[in-house]
């Protein structure tokens, strides 16, 4: 049974990348955007990221998301239809002349006219998926990356995720700070490193619920398509220490593992085991060979399937499909798999964002098609 649509109906942006002031309106499930490359057709999938907790699609920082030779902030906002009715969303960056508090200018959230103390909030309302280019090389590239992807793929099951992520992170800051001192205080890093034993047992046990929950999901849907199925699990040391022993026991461990390191991270400058060096392996389940050793090209279809299913399982928790944007997917596909992949698409019954040079290859595809050009949007054709 399809679950309830979300679909975001109207996107405004002001100042963002390399649109000055865009509204744009639109009734489609699914939207296909073309245009030449630099016409700014990632850009607007960026910003519809941006509507989620996070840094969005491209990882940048605000200040790079403003838009060249404007004010200095920017804004994006959204009308969303949700199966519980109207919603808008909106987020602003002032900009970096303007500071907020002590801690200078930071991202700012508004719900239905409500600000909100966090981006957090924002997953109540929309949960975005998302390809692009940079991720073809995935599996293959530095585990950062993968680890990166994971925790997106958590945090869309556990909102609260990236928060844990970020306080952790800067726990490990704080204890650089302390232990390149000549004479810490013991019980400063004490209280920091049982801060940081019970951040980092909550972000391994929600990374471990999450791949859990894409598996059984991939286990219970398996049947023939273009997109091979994959296997994968997270390893790091706090998932094994999670592996072998009780949450409570494992904190116990992981404080006496940071307690016993304070001199080579001293000497390293860097906490040398936690979650921050996890990562996430993937597998080509019919043929059992690790992704990284894949082609590039199974490694990509890899990859689509690995995110449809996650949208899937997504569905399934939250009670609604995901808003996924896919950026320049068509391209590197042959024939057979763009079909299985809009049909895929179609059965998910999400709202589908879809950019490309060469609007021939979604002659196919029921959809709104819009032409982008030089921060620019106008509608081309509704199928």
């Amino acid at each position: 049974m399809r679950s309830p649509r979300l679909r975001i109906s109207r996107l405004t942006l002001t100042d963002f990348r390399n649109y000055r002031d865009l509204r744009l309106e639109t009734g489609a499930q699914t939207l296909v955007l073309t245009g030449p490359n630099g016409a700014g057709k990632t850009n607007l999938l960026e910003a519809i990221s941006m509507l989620n907790p996070g840094r969005g699609l491209r990882g940048s920082s605000y200040e790079e998301l403003a838009r060249g030779d404007g004010k200095g902030g920017w804004a994006a906002a959204a009308a969303l239809d949700t199966p519980q009715g109207s919603v808008t969303l909106g987020t602003a960056w002032p900009g970096a002349s303007r500071r907020v508090g002590d801690g200078g200018p930071s991202r700012q959230v508004v719900i239905d006219g409500v600000h909100q103390k966090s981006s957090g909030a924002l997953a109540e309302h929309l949960r975005c998926l998302w390809i692009t280019p940079a991720m073809d090389r995935l599996f293959a590239g530095p585990a950062s990356d993968r680890r990166r992807f994971l925790d997106r793929l958590t945090q869309s099951f556990d909102p609260a995720h990236g928060t844990r992520v970020a306080a952790f992170e800067k726990l490990m800051r704080d204890r650089h700070i302390l232990l390149a001192d000549t004479r810490p205080d013991p019980s400063w890093i004490s209280g920091l490193e049982a801060q940081m034993a019970a951040s980092a047992v909550a972000i391994a046990a929600a990374r471990r619920n999450a791949v859990e929950t894409l598996h059984s999901h991939v286990e219970a849907s398996r049947n023939g398509n273009s997109f091979p199925r994959s296997e994968f699990a997270v390893e790091g040391d706090i998932e094994a220490l999670l592996e072998r022993m009780p949450a409570v026991r494992a904190e116990d461990e992981y404080r006496r593992i940071l307690a016993d390191m304070r001199g080579s991270d001293a000497a390293a400058g860097r906490t040398l085991s936690g979650p921050h060096r996890s990562d996430f392996l993937v597998v080509h389940g019919p043929t059992a060979m690790p992704a990284a050793r894949c082609s590039t090209g199974e490694q990509k279809v890899l990859l689509i399937g690995l995110v449809l299913a996650h949208a899937g399982a997504v569905r399934e928790a939250w009670g609604r499909a995901p808003v996924l944007l896919l950026d320049e997917v068509a391209a590197h596909l042959d024939r057979v798999r763009r079909e299985a992949l809009y049909s895929a698409l179609a059965d998910l019954g999400g709202q589908v964002w879809m950019t490309g040079t060469d609007e021939t290859l979604f002659q196919t595809l029921r959809a709104e098609f819009f032409e982008v050009e030089a921060g620019a949007v106008t509608v081309s054709a509704r199928v």
